[in-house]
């Protein structure tokens, strides 16, 4: 039996290129391995963290989707499912939490960040309540319930990006506590193994792609003018990598400390292109910067024309869509009821 893995993306508005290489095209390079039997997920919960607005938010899920399909994902090969269609995410979340110390959410660096006052000046004070805003405490408890995302599925693998590690670590620690706490019966004929599964995390080669504009910054669509969308025109993306910043000098070299911008750029390159960095800096020795973002503005043209043709296309069927993610939030429900009914035996609720 091949192993179980799982990931998912929010629906928050367009993707951009960091979405794309450090999660998307994973996915489809995942599923297409063979090697996995896979689960993609919309994770409209986890959206819900984040101001939204709720005429936009059935829309943002189906060209989700539509991404998904254009992309490459496949549902005869993956089963692809909208979290808040299986109740059994929000119910194993909060048996979780009953088993969470709120020191352990508390450390989490992405619930620290995000809820510091943005004119605070430095890391330090992060520690500081007095200069945190009042965040939701469903960015609080995130980290519980992407815990139990993993776990209903059984997941072995979770292909994620860097910032994701530690929430990640806490659902190993979560599963240790679990097994610990509630161990196999015997007696009760449950047999020798642990309820849940240790999952181990899979990174991509490049987790991060920096922003145009700063590249000591992840690149982010609250800036778009320094972000890439995939589904950008391409007049859009050649003018905006025409405009990225470069380095001092002119010489396309691999050199993250010294030449931050230009690096960024290579491996966007290289991550498109199937190009080794070492391959680049050869074909663009001697050539200007100019001459090395018009050819990377040609391929990332190319590379996604088909994808931005096909999803047009999906997203003029909207039914077809939402059935085509109904169908596989389907075949997730039963999984995860499945292993609900286990959960619930376990901690003495299954009458």
């Amino acid at each position: 039996m091949k192993p179980r893995l799982l990931s998912g993306i929010q629906p928050s508005g367009k993707l951009h290129l960091g979405n794309y290489l450090g999660a998307l095209k994973n996915f489809v390079d995942l599923q297409n391995s063979g090697k996995y039997e896979c689960y993609f997920f919309i994770a409209d919960l986890h959206s819900l963290t984040e101001e939204f607005n709720p005429k936009e938010k059935s829309k943002q899920v189906l060209e989700l989707m539509a991404d998904f399909l254009a992309a490459g994902l496949d549902p005869k090969k993956s089963v692809i499912f909208q979290q808040s269609q299986i109740p059994a995410h929000s119910e194993l979340a909060f048996i979780l939490n009953t088993l969470t110390p709120m020191g352990e959410l508390e450390r989490m660096t992405q619930f620290k960040d995000k809820s510091l006052n943005p004119n605070t000046p430095s890391s330090k004070a992060i520690e500081q309540s007095s200069n945190r805003t009042s965040p939701n405490v469903g960015l609080f408890t995130y980290p519980t319930l992407m815990a139990a995302d993993i776990i209903l599925y059984d997941a072995k693998f979770v292909p994620t990006g860097d910032d994701q590690d530690q929430h990640l670590e806490l659902t190993r620690t979560l599963v240790r506590k679990f097994n610990s706490k509630f161990p196999a019966r015997r007696s009760l004929g449950e047999g020798g193994g642990n309820p849940f599964i240790e999952p181990q995390g899979l990174h991509t080669d490049i987790p991060r792609v920096m922003s145009l504009g700063d590249p000591l910054k992840k690149m982010s669509k609250s800036k778009p003018e320094t972000c890439l969308f995939i589904d950008d025109s391409p007049e859009v993306i050649e003018s905006k990598i025409k405009r990225a910043v470069t380095d001092s000098d002119s010489v396309v070299k691999f050199d993250p400390d010294k030449k931050p911008a230009i690096s960024n750029l290579l491996k966007i390159y290289s991550s498109l292109s199937g190009q080794s960095v070492k391959e680049l800096e050869h074909d663009f020795s001697g050539k200007t910067y100019s001459d090395f973002k018009s050819s990377l503005a040609k391929l990332v043209v190319d590379h996604f024309s088909k994808y931005r043709a096909k999803k047009k296309s999906l997203l003029a069927k909207p039914k077809s869509l939402a059935l085509s993610l109904n169908t596989g939030s389907k075949k997730a429900a039963k999984v995860a009821e499945k292993k609900m009914a286990e959960v619930k035996k376990k901690i003495g609720l299954a009458l």
